[in-house]
């Protein structure tokens, strides 16, 4: 039960959105940014990004969420996500991609376990600069989207298989008209 009055119909920060439309607003225009904006990065990794942070904070919103919109983006079932959220390193994804999730966990547990040992295994599978940065700041950002939808107690589907709309709807409208 959510600790303050929020829409019983509405799940997780979308219930946070409608509460708050003026917080609302930045907090999805930084989404649209960082998950949706130009990028080296398809959207499918970026989101299999949030998503994996996301499940290391065990957060069943956003996790369920973002995987879901990894998976629809990356033209993947869930099986690809679950995979990165149990063993990024046996995950079927690029090289570079694992090496870039390992930076972002570490990022999860405190920023400054993000080494210079990680920062150069990511380039020497061909991560750039811009694609370390973006990787740190979504994995920043995504610690900062689960406490917030965990701190207030958002209503969180326990299913996988509650997501996969929402996913679509994220891949195809975006983070603005939430």
């Amino acid at each position: 039960m959510p600790h303050i009055e929020l829409d019983p119909q509405l799940p997780g920060i979308r219930a946070l959105f409608a509460y708050r439309p003026e917080t609302a607003q930045p907090l999805g225009l930084l989404a649209e940014t960082l998950l949706r904006g130009p990028n080296s990065l398809s959207v499918g990794e970026r989101e299999l990004i949030a998503s994996v942070v996301s499940k290391g904070n065990d957060c069943t919103f956003c996790s369920s969420s973002h995987g879901a919109a990894a998976a629809a983006a990356l033209d993947e079932d869930l099986e690809v996500v679950a995979a990165a959220w149990g063993d990024v390193d046996a995950a079927p994804v690029s090289a570079k991609v694992k090496a870039l999730l390992r930076v972002a966990l570490a990022v999860r547990e405190t920023g400054k376990a993000v080494t210079p040992e990680l920062v150069a295994a990511a380039r020497a599978e061909g991560a750039t600069d811009v694609e370390i940065h973006d990787t740190v700041l979504i994995a920043a950002a995504f610690c900062m989207y689960n406490r917030y939808v965990d701190g207030l107690a958002t209503v969180a589907p326990p299913e996988l298989s509650a997501y996969r709309g929402m996913g679509q709807q994220l891949v195809d409208q975006g983070y603005l008209r939430m």
